[in-house]
């Protein structure tokens, strides 16, 4: 993801189906297009057939303090949405999350992990379809998380 891409962004993050997992656009707009620098912090545009669609984030967990305990070393975390809201509830979130973890734990990482809120039941169930397992809530800084794990 580029700078060229925070119109993009900021479009997905005022969608109904994102905002209400994800919250405030304003807020999540400054936090996603300040992290465009971070280096523990790698951003992409999710596209299918030449079409944008979505929007990943994947973090070295030690650098934000995620609340979820003790990792093995390398692992990361990860977030994501579909902004379009025709590209939800047909498989495209579990394809692009498997996809994507895949590559990187065939790479060398050891473990993803991911915190979905619990209520938020289209997003459990692709991480699950995409190779995820449940844990245990934990304390996250957005409030109770699931805690959900996929190793290499």
């Amino acid at each position: 993801m580029t700078s060229a891409d925070l119109p993009l962004i900021r479009r997905w993050l005022a969608e109904p189906h994102v905002r209400e997992w994800w919250g405030e656009p304003s807020e999540q707009y400054a936090l996603v297009s300040g992290d465009l620098d971070v280096p523990a912090m790698d951003q992409y545009v999710v596209s299918t057939g030449g079409t944008d669609f979505g929007y990943i984030q994947c973090y070295d967990l030690t650098a934000w303090n995620s609340g979820f305990g003790t990792q093995p070393e390398g692992t990361r975390g990860i977030d994501l949405f579909i902004g379009e809201p025709g590209m939800i509830e047909q498989g495209h979130g579990s394809a692009f999350i498997r996809a994507f973890a895949d590559a990187r734990l065939a790479a060398g990482l050891p473990r993803m992990v991911t915190d979905p809120d619990p209520e938020n039941l289209r997003a459990v169930r692709a991480y699950e379809k995409a190779g995820f397992a449940k844990t245990h809530t934990v304390d996250a800084p957005d409030g109770v998380a699931l805690l959900m794990v996929r190793d290499a």
